[in-house]
């Protein structure tokens, strides 16, 4: 059990146990400002294990499932979903009984998303958790609340609950597009710089399954917003650029909302990046997946970029009705940064991705744009939630069409502009989660740094990242073309993908990684094997710089299938 403490609310006191990886270091780039007001009104999500006598139940059934291929799945129906991965009743009653005891409203409790949502003043929160809350400003002037230390619960919900969340609101990940250096393209010209594509130009070179459109497909796209609430899209601009620019229908958008305001644009300035605007990140998802998979009903999961935000959002993906298939992450930051992910937020979002392939969700995640040391100071770094081993995590390339007609693919190498400033697809071995054992033939090298261990190997697979000869999208102010890249980009022009092969079986890939690895490594996508992306080298088969390789759209989906190519 971890370590207790006497913890006092009221004048009395009772024994607590601090929650498995709660602990968060003080903030080591930002400086104190003040005490939180112990009168502000505060909301927490309460975060508890799943049923204990279905999580058994579950591994099983979920190892079978995962062996077969789509086709031969039968995925969970809502009833069974929350028999198998929701909480125990009784064990909810017990939670939502103690935050009562401890002056904590309960708002919501929700055994299927295992979740108890309490609000409280500050005052409450910190007596009853055991912690101080402080206000804090960051290096690039952004405030935020923040704690340091553990979160303790009392000795008795020990084990049950398993993470609270809402207590620190710091910055945790960031966008994973990159702007090129070429100027942006006045429209209504649509031309486009030399060596860029249009999204649908690269899914024909990638030879993604002719006479497909994601038509069928409910497909989440994961978008965040910052403490001001800059992160949207402009419809009218995207409405330009698929019908008068592509030609294409504009795609079916319904926004969910979270957390934060929702669809609430930004300039899409440099300026505005740096404060924290999502605002271009989410209109590359939208004009990379809508331009390749256009049929396909995309909703638009709006939350703010912390602990909370992304684990309730992740969790409304898995846990909702709305028969999501596919769920496109443009956003992470190094999974062993503890002044953003606490150990605790990691296992709560790794369980709730084991639980969407039992709902036939394939996640697909963007690896990072900053090469093996995934933008810190030092060594290597894995980026989460690529990291993870529940997820399909895409890294980068750079690739170059012949001039012929139709193009063809002439090079791809692996995405390294590091020397230029410009970025370098992220990749490499898990210093958090063990090597899964579909990785197993894989031949995952140990990792370039001390104590150089083995573990989950990133990414999985690749695609054209380099803003260079990257994608032409249109700005949120529907003027201009920007020429952007990045494997934010890389990530939802697999989940396009993955949603033209589901229609195209009639079948949910789900999670596609067991399969794969032990099925189709070989002889389906394209390997990568020049170039590196700093501290390791592409070679043939499995490399930390593009995983198994970029997309064969069509012999994907016919080894899926259970076909062979004729």
């Amino acid at each position: 059990m971890a370590r207790g403490r006497s913890v006092s609310d009221r004048g009395k006191s009772f024994s607590a146990v601090a929650i498995p990886g709660s602990s968060r270091p003080a903030a080591a780039d930002a400086k104190l400002l003040r005490r939180s007001s112990a009168d502000e009104q505060i909301e927490l999500s309460l975060y508890v294990r799943q049923n204990p006598s279905g999580a058994h139940r579950a591994k099983t059934w979920l190892a079978e499932l995962n062996a077969k291929l789509p086709p031969q799945r039968r995925y969970l129906s809502d009833a069974a979903f929350e028999a198998l991965y929701g909480a125990d009743p009784g064990e909810m009653r017990t939670v939502t009984d103690w935050a009562h005891a401890a002056h904590l409203k309960v708002v919501e409790d929700d055994a299927r998303r295992r979740r108890v949502t309490v609000a409280a003043p500050i005052g409450a929160v910190e007596a009853a958790f055991g912690l101080e809350l402080n206000e804090y400003e960051d290096s690039r002037g952004r405030r935020y609340r923040g704690r340091s230390g553990h979160v303790y619960v009392p000795a008795d919900l020990y084990g049950i609950v398993e993470g609270v969340f809402g207590l620190d609101t710091r910055r945790v990940a960031n966008s994973r597009r990159r702007r090129a250096l070429a100027a942006p393209i006045v429209l209504p010209t649509g031309r486009k710089q030399p060596g860029s594509f249009y999204p649908p130009e690269v899914a024909r070179l990638y030879d993604y399954p002719p006479n497909t459109d994601g038509s069928g497909q409910n497909v989440a796209i994961f978008a965040l917003c910052d403490a001001r609430g800059e992160g949207g899209y402009d419809a009218a601009a995207l409405s330009t650029y698929f019908q008068d620019v592509l030609g294409l229908p504009m795609p079916s958008i319904t926004d969910v909302v979270v957390h934060g305001p929702g669809n609430s644009p930004g300039p899409d300035t440099e300026a505005g990046e740096n404060r924290g605007d999502m605002t271009g990140e989410i209109m590359l998802d939208l004009c990379l997946f809508g331009s390749v998979a256009p049929e396909a009903k995309i909703f638009m999961y709006f939350t703010t970029n912390s602990t909370r935000g992304w684990i309730d959002a992740v969790r409304e993906i898995v846990a909702d009705r709305r028969r999501i298939s596919i769920a496109s992450i443009s956003y992470g930051g190094a999974e062993d940064d503890r002044g953003a992910w606490s150990a605790m937020a990691l296992k709560v979002l790794d369980s709730t991705f084991e639980s969407a392939s039992s709902r036939g969700i394939t996640v697909c995640t963007a690896s990072g744009d900053d090469g093996s040391g995934d933008a810190e100071r030092a060594g290597v770094h894995v980026d989460f939630p690529s990291s993870s081993p529940w997820v399909w995590a895409v890294g980068g390339t750079k690739l170059v069409a012949t001039k012929t007609r139709p193009p063809r693919i002439a090079s791809e190498t692996v995405w390294n502009e590091e020397r230029k400033d410009e970025g370098a697809g992220g990749g490499g071995i898990s210093s958090v989660f063990n090597k899964p054992p579909y990785q197993n033939a894989a031949r995952i090298p140990a990792a370039a740094d001390p104590p150089h261990e083995i573990g989950r190997g990133v990414p999985d697979a690749a695609a054209l990242a380099d803003p260079a000869t990257g994608y032409a999208i249109v700005h949120v102010n529907g003027k201009r073309l920007d020429l952007v890249g990045g494997t934010s980009a890389a990530a939802p022009l697999w989940a396009a993908l993955i949603a033209r092969i589901n229609e195209a079986m009639d079948a949910r890939c789900g999670f596609l990684n067991q399969v794969v690895y032990t099925k189709l490594a070989k002889g389906v996508l394209r390997d990568i094997t020049v170039g590196n992306n700093g501290a390791y080298d592409a070679r043939p088969g499995w490399d930390a710089c593009t995983g198994l390789g970029t997309p064969g759209g069509r012999k994907l989906l016919q080894r899926l299938s259970g076909l062979r190519k004729r």
